[in-house]
């Protein structure tokens, strides 16, 4: 990628057009899965343009609810149920 680039893309980036409802960052040039939110201390968010950043942040979800099925109430492991929910 070109200094020029990425200097472009920051300022689009920035451009009102590209979030919708200020919220959804939607940007059919940026290839970045996951560009930082607007306010950049807050972490990153998703390029909905891209179509493999929502199968990747859609991977994220399903890792977290299967693990949030693998534990009781007391954060303890249960007995096979990773093994049963993968296979």
């Amino acid at each position: 990628m070109k200094k020029t680039d990425i200097n472009n893309s920051k300022k689009d980036f920035n451009d009102p057009g590209y979030w919708k409802f200020g919220l959804f960052y939607y940007n059919k040039e940026d290839k970045r899965l996951f560009p930082p939110k607007q306010t950049k201390f807050l972490g990153w968010t998703i390029n909905f343009a891209n179509p493999y950043s929502i199968i990747a942040g859609l991977g994220i979800v399903i890792i977290i609810i299967i693990l949030g099925t693998c534990f009781d109430e007391n954060y303890k492991f249960k007995n096979n149920r990773l093994f049963l929910i993968v296979f």
